[in-house]
């Protein structure tokens, strides 16, 4: 049982990398799109794509080196999702 407990921890923490690097790459290539063409749109997607990757990075934060508790972690992650995923939504309607 340990074992198994040590490969899903393993397993977590590489896909939060993984969301790590494609969150922060998605948010630059957004925030440079708006840079270029100066469109807010492009800035609320990079917002948006940039706060769920916020999220990605204090759960893991929070569950690794702070160890908080599981409930903290999932509400964290959890909000800042919804929060991220609110402004992208809005991204899609600004002209």
């Amino acid at each position: 049982m340990p074992g198994e407990l040590t490969r899903i921890t393993t397993l977590v923490v590489a896909l939060k990398t993984l969301t790590l690097v494609l969150g922060g790459l998605i948010t630059f290539f957004a925030y440079k799109a708006y840079r270029r063409t100066e469109s807010p749109a492009l800035a609320s997607l990079a917002l948006g794509f940039g706060v769920v990757t916020l999220g990605a990075f204090l759960a893991g934060l929070a569950d690794q080196i702070l160890a908080l508790g599981d409930t903290i972690v999932l509400v964290t992650e959890s909000a800042l999702t919804v929060v991220g995923f609110g402004v992208i939504t809005y991204s899609l309607y600004v002209e």
